[in-house]
């Protein structure tokens, strides 16, 4: 059993191959067993290899004539444990697709339930059932409609997070117990993933399925309180998915289904937007502030839908990024701009315009810098009459790609503006490093401005510290006179917000580009 000839064994004692003994233990051991006469245990034993087994340990006490006695009968229980193995796995797991069975999901819900009580975080519940599977099943055959449910366990699990859950209750029905909620977008997320896997056509043995799947979603403790409340109320979810046609997913809660309806709407109702171009640009002035001039402005997207009106781009611009449309949707913001930058420098030669750029239209064009300058060039624009504007985010994770293309802009002439800057998590290091021309002081800080506050401390030390290291400052924001003469008292140098105008139409600004060069002639 421990792999050692009887001669060896001769040699040596009972803790050279039970681990859990030693001199104290044995002398421990000994009292409790004489006081017991017989006792059974189950406990690891060491081979001479080093392995380990699983014994089960029957041992008596003998008193003969006055002498005692240990009397140990050790088995080998490998064959017996393994079975318990199976035996609980079978109890378990489901035998075709190797995923926690209804058993164990009951089991990991209520562990779940009980761990987001305890540390305060919500948790998700979603019920999946595949659409037009029984049509696989009986056209193909049951082996096929197998070997689709274990694909479709493969992508499911693909779509998850490591820690979370995937059952199968029976037939094709699945559940996932979402754990531990940070952030609630997470659930949305791997619910699309899921939809967008199952969509696609599953190649069974050469022939080919399509299936999809109707997603019913549920919340703790915002829904219900027990595993069996949440079961009911993420199935409930699920047949409303199906009702409204399948392949897609509904939120138990009435609210949220509202909100998500409206996303999806608004989703829908953006792709028709870009297509058939609903956007305008306004332009809000950036006045230098030693003079009260303006020399420069921002170039601010506005969305005016056929029904609803003016929509927000805080509402539209997330929405866009998510779809990818922020690509289109830049681009076209780019041209646009350019077309109005070019006949505005008619008027006014050292006009200079900020556009907005989104982290995933770097990611995404690879060659934004390249063609950004050549279309600069076919304009016969200069280079410094452009300013790209970007965030904190997209220094946080640059990769190679991106940062060659902020690296190009600067080389060109093409100048940096680092926006709602002290809101991020950037490194200073990255203000020399990218070559960033100008810090937005973010308006939150200029908003709540006062003597002796300390966003008055922070605006002033993030002035000092850019004009150290060559870069220019523009407060947003500006409201009123006061804040005003704080930031040319400080030495700001530029000043944008609603104190000198707010975002007006291209011809509107046309007219006071053209009023100023007048007043100036």
């Amino acid at each position: 059993m421990l792999g050692y000839t009887a001669d060896e064994m001769y040699s040596l004692s009972v803790w050279d191959w039970d681990s859990d003994l030693n001199a104290d233990t044995w002398s421990a051991g000994w009292q409790d067993h004489r006081l017991q006469e017989q006792f059974q245990i189950e406990k690891m034993h060491t081979r001479k290899d080093g392995s380990q087994i699983p014994v089960e340990v029957t041992a008596s006490y003998i008193n003969h004539d006055g002498n005692e006695y240990s009397l140990a009968v050790v088995q080998d229980i490998r064959k017996h444990k393994a079975a318990e193995a199976l035996i609980w796995k079978q109890a378990n797991f489901d035998a075709l697709t190797e995923l926690p069975n209804r058993q164990m999901f009951y089991d990991r819900l209520n562990h779940e339930i009980k761990k987001s009580h305890r540390e305060s975080l919500p948790m998700a519940l979603l019920f999946l059932d595949l659409d037009r599977f029984k049509e696989v099943n009986d056209s193909l055959g049951h082996d096929m409609g197998d070997l689709l449910l274990k694909e479709a366990t493969k992508r499911i699990q693909r779509c998850v997070r490591e820690a979370d859950t995937v059952s199968r209750l029976g037939g094709d029905e699945f559940t996932i117990i979402l754990g531990e909620l940070k952030d609630c977008h997470a659930v949305e997320r791997i619910t699309k993933a899921v939809l967008t896997q199952l969509a696609i056509p599953f190649d069974l043995a050469g022939s080919l399925a399509y299936i999809s799947v109707s997603i019913g979603i549920t919340f703790y403790p915002d829904d219900a309180l027990t595993a069996d409340a949440l079961i009911k109320n993420a199935d409930q979810a699920m047949y409303a998915a199906k009702a409204q046609g399948r392949n897609r997913f509904h939120y138990f809660t009435p609210q949220m289904q509202e909100a998500a309806q409206k996303r999806l709407m608004l989703i829908n109702d953006l792709h028709i937007a870009v297509e058939k171009q609903q956007f305008s640009l306004y332009y809000q002035p950036i006045i230098e502030l030693s003079t009260g001039k303006i020399y420069k402005a921002e170039a601010l997207i506005r969305w005016q839908h056929p029904t609803q009106g003016m929509i927000s781009p805080a509402e539209f611009i997330p929405v866009a990024e998510e779809t990818d449309l922020i690509v289109r949707l830049g681009q076209w913001v780019f041209l646009e701009a350019t077309r109005q930058l070019s006949s505005w420098h008619q008027v006014c030669p050292k006009f200079q315009l900020s556009i907005n750029t989104s982290p995933l239209q770097f990611q995404r064009q690879a060659t934004l810098s390249e063609d950004w300058i050549a279309h600069l060039n076919s304009l016969n624009l200069p280079r410094n009459s452009m300013v790209v504007e970007i965030t904190e985010g997209l220094l946080m994770d640059v990769s190679s790609s991106v940062k060659q293309q902020l690296l190009d802009f600067g080389r060109s002439g093409i100048q940096v503006a680092m926006d709602d800057f002290g809101t991020g998590y950037s490194s200073l290091s990255y203000l020399k490093k990218f070559d960033i021309d100008y810090i937005k002081i973010d308006q939150s800080f200029v908003r709540n401005m006062e003597s002796d506050s300390n966003d008055l401390a922070l605006c002033e030390a993030i002035i000092v510290m850019a004009h150290k290291l060559g870069i220019r400052v523009i407060a947003e924001g500006v409201e009123t006179q006061a804040q005003c003469d704080l930031l040319i008292a400080m030495g700001c140098d530029y000043g944008q917000g609603y104190l000198f105008s707010r975002p007006i139409v291209a011809d509107a600004f046309l007219a006071l580009l053209t009023s100023q060069q007048n007043h100036d002639d």
